[in-house]
């Protein structure tokens, strides 16, 4: 989920919205400037679209009792762990919770600490806790609220820049402290290849992320960006309830387009956090990232070989779940979300629990929707 312009897609952005999925992937072959041949035509976008056709989805969800997701869910989740590297992970790095505070500093209305957790042994990973001075209740209800495609701080509100200031005001992006004036606990993580943890080179270049050769360099070691990512939420959720009074049973996790998509793939993976509402991703596969040039850390080789996206989301069920839209979204766009969240109904309500899968679609392109968001998870949280 890439919330800064990449050059082809704003190119073609506006032009593609609304048209089907063939209709896009003809389009944006049709921009290129085919070699001179008198032979056949290779049409990749048509390769790709057959591709979708062609391969099966393991785990595509066909069941329609309780017992049939129970069973389904058992049998997907360690697979998709897997393929992310997760399982990996687990069996191979120590975690011992080891903690570093680095600040404090007292906000209007709440506390904001900046700690480092090693989520690996040489991983010390940024992160911020924000703590309310007027608890929703207590123990504290939990909000992690990953970023998407920017610097981490513009979820705790901080704008070192033009741009990040109008991400903040227009975009709704302070995410985590929109958390904390609920009167949650809220912790904002760094994404790997984001922040801190950007490569020293890409620092030099001004890069606002080294996705690219996290994915590369995961790869050779069976693992993924987004199963580290993944990894590193479980971790925080180990840590976090030693530090703090968390309540087990009010975890919400909430985040824009790249926190989006940690906001799905992490409750799909981590049966702690009870209650999902990612923002601007879920969609399907095929017609977002399937469709246009996408940052790389959003691939995992061979997912579309296990699911689809609302496979990957009913991994929730029966857990609250809303997805937020923006109606004019151009690289998640509104007709595959409906289609999507049609599927993912169908395993909700095969759970026995179709009225905790909801969609809100807010007017406007990609951004955060706090409306759509703390009404849905204080109802959640009983609160």
């Amino acid at each position: 989920m890439t919330e800064r312009p990449l050059t082809r897609r704003t190119v073609l952005g506006a032009s593609l919205a609304g048209l089907s999925l063939a209709s896009k992937l003809h389009a944006v072959a049709a921009t290129s400037t085919a070699p001179s041949s008198s032979g056949p035509a290779y049409d990749g976008p048509a390769h790709t679209l057959g591709l979708f056709d062609r391969t099966p989805r393991e785990f595509a969800f066909n069941g329609s009792t309780p017992q049939d997701v129970k069973k389904w869910q058992e049998a997907f989740r360690p697979r998709l762990r897997e393929l992310l590297g997760v399982t990996f992970m687990e069996r191979e790095i120590p975690f011992e919770g080891r903690a570093e505070k680095a600040e404090t500093v007292r906000k209007e209305g709440y506390t904001q600490e900046k700690w480092y957790l090693w989520t690996e042994p040489d991983v010390p990973l940024p992160l911020w806790v924000l703590i309310p001075d007027q608890p929703a209740a207590r123990p504290y209800p939990l909000v992690l609220t990953p970023h998407g495609h920017n610097e981490p701080e513009i979820y705790i509100g901080v704008a070192n820049d033009e741009a990040a200031r109008k991400s903040i005001a227009e975009g709704q992006r302070d995410i985590a402290v929109q958390a904390v004036r609920q009167g949650y606990l809220a912790v904002l993580p760094t994404a790997r290849g984001f922040g801190e943890t950007k490569r020293s080179d890409d620092r030099h270049l001004k890069k606002i992320h080294s996705c690219r050769t996290e994915l590369m360099h995961q790869m050779l070691f069976g693992r993924t960006p987004v199963g580290c990512r993944v990894w590193d939420i479980s971790r925080i959720l180990d840590w976090i309830g030693r530090r703090y009074e968390i309540d087990p049973k009010r975890i919400a996790i909430t985040g824009n387009s790249g926190g989006g998509t940690t906001s799905v793939f992490a409750p799909a993976c981590e049966e702690r956090i009870t209650v999902a509402v990612p923002s601007c991703y879920f969609c399907t596969f095929r017609d977002s990232i399937g469709s246009i040039y996408h940052c790389e850390c959003n691939y995992v080789p061979g997912l579309l070989r296990l699911g689809e996206m609302w496979d990957v989301a009913g991994l929730i069920a029966p857990r609250p779940f809303r997805a937020i839209a923006g109606r004019e979204d151009p690289i998640f766009p509104i007709d595959a979300v409906h289609r999507s969240y049609e599927q993912l109904r169908r395993i909700y309500r095969a759970a026995g629990a179709e009225e905790q899968c909801t969609l809100y679609v807010g007017d406007g392109g990609h951004r955060y929707y706090s409306d759509g968001a703390w009404p849905f998870i204080r109802q959640a949280f009983g609160l």
